[in-house]
């Protein structure tokens, strides 16, 4: 179910967020069976005042607590 989201939300924008509150947004190119994610043109917006981006970037699943699709 939830590798069914992820394929169908490939090449789309999400919301991650990682342990200790930091939150990331990007657009997911790939992700395995570990649910690590590869982001592209990503920012962190943990703080919305205070944009930061990141560009390109790996995220490692175990430290990924929730993943928001973009709305169907």
């Amino acid at each position: 179910m939830a590798t069914q989201i992820l394929e169908e939300s490939i090449g789309k924008t999400i919301l991650i967020q990682l342990r200790g509150g930091k939150r990331l947004r990007g657009r997911l190119k790939g992700f395995d069976q570990h649910l690590n994610l590869v982001l592209e043109e990503t920012e962190d917006v943990t703080d919305s005042e205070n944009l930061k981006k990141l560009g390109l970037i790996i995220v490692r699943g175990d430290n990924v607590v929730m993943i928001s699709p973009p709305p169907r």
